[in-house]
């Protein structure tokens, strides 16, 4: 099985090609190419995603290193450094968007069964922000401050298996809660978010849409309590109330009834105080919900350090969401390549493992299982020297 097959062909086979052709055809993304077609402007691009290449000329060198196998990996003639550049500027980001939300569709389905722990049966999503600096010098269009440029990811990840759902790349000026208005609710999804979104005319579009949100109220937040629900106080509770807005704008633009909950932290000795319009659900099941809002941060921590996402091999906005969106796309494909051959190793072995062998000959499950051996033998070679000492 897999004979003669190299792994990056065994992983690129996860991926339905035609969906790809599609997406390619949508926006004419080959038109009058003669050399490097998309698929292999991708190929190239997950290459150096998954084996954290540093430059174009790094790209060319590594993969003209392995060119014998170029051709059963997917690859129909060498890759320049110079035509990879004019493809990354030239071809439209939206391309690998889609296709990266193409794979988002397969991928949510295989970790639908994933437990976080809440008696809660709706789907649940995280939503944040994070900025990519750019230098201003090599990137004027993106100018965020004085002497710095910056663009900002946008996303929304479901929380069952940290898949991004909704992912929107802009300038780094844009505010975050501007995102909202992109955001179609679910029917009965919660939406969990930091108080950066507290905007009570979006959030009362969420309700009137069948949503629910879970956001952290600002401190200084206008309110008239309507009534205070029974609490145990040994469980972190300090409070839960329903409440109505009082300020100008806030009543107006958020009329109906607001649940309130107040919650310690003792393990960080902070003190939590959470909105939301789901009165159904118990107290300590709303903070036990927000909690998992830190999945969101690790996710945005994850592709900074294991993918290609603070530096770019373009300077064009162009170049930079198209790096971006191939970036999510070998996150995804990891994902889904971890729950189909059923590994149970991390993501971040997984990539690691993955970067070191793309160009073996060797059946997928076979390189994680002689991995597995050799970590095994590490170990035991460790217990033996603590023994003989």
């Amino acid at each position: 099985m897999n004979q003669g097959t190299t792994v990056l062909a065994q992983i690129i086979a996860f991926v339905d090609y035609e969906s790809f052709r599609s997406c390619v055809r949508r926006y004419d993304g080959d038109r009058r190419v003669r050399d490097l077609s998309c698929w292999e402007q991708f190929l190239a691009m997950a290459f150096a995603q998954l084996t954290h290449r540093e430059s174009l000329r790094d790209i060319e060198v590594s993969l003209a290193a392995h060119r014998r196998k170029l051709y059963h990996s997917g690859f129909r003639s060498s890759v320049k450094r110079s035509t990879l550049a004019d493809a990354n500027e030239g071809r439209d980001w939206r391309i690998y968007a889609d296709f990266a939300q193409s794979l988002i569709q397969i991928a949510r389905p295989l970790y639908a069964e994933t437990d976080l722990g809440l008696d809660l049966k709706a789907t649940v999503y995280a939503l944040d922000a994070t900025t990519i600096d750019l230098c201003l010098s090599l990137f004027p269009w993106a100018s965020f401050r004085r002497a710095k440029g910056a663009v900002k990811l946008h996303t929304m990840i479901d929380l069952q298996g940290s898949i991004p759902v909704f992912i929107d790349i802009t300038h780094g000026k844009v505010g975050d809660v501007d995102v909202l208005d992109q955001i179609v609710p679910q029917p009965g999804s919660y939406i969990v978010m930091d108080r950066g979104y507290m905007d009570f005319q979006r959030l009362y579009y969420l309700h009137q849409a069948l949503g629910f949100f879970i956001i952290r109220a600002k401190a200084d937040l206008q309110f008239q309590r309507r009534r205070s629900h029974a609490i145990d106080k040994s469980t972190g509770l300090r409070s839960d109330q329903t409440i109505v807005l009082t300020g100008p704008k806030s009543s107006r633009r958020y009329p109906e009834a607001l649940r309130r909950i107040g919650y310690y932290s003792q393990e960080i000795d902070k003190r939590f105080v959470f909105l939301t319009n789901a009165f159904s659900l118990p107290a300590l099941t709303v903070a036990a919900i927000y909690r998992y809002r830190w999945q969101i941060e690790l996710f945005f921590k994850w592709i900074k350090q294991h993918l290609r996402i603070k530096r770019f091999f373009g300077t064009s906005p162009n170049g930079v969401k198209t790096q971006i969106w191939i970036a999510v796309a070998v996150y995804v494909l990891i994902a889904i390549v971890k729950k189909r051959l059923g590994l149970g190793h991390s993501l971040y072995t997984i990539l690691q493992v993955l970067s070191t062998t793309l160009f073996e000959k060797t059946p997928v499950p076979l390189v994680f299982q002689r991995f597995d051996e050799a970590i095994q033998n590490i170990d035991g070679s460790k217990q033996l020297m603590l023994f003989d000492i």
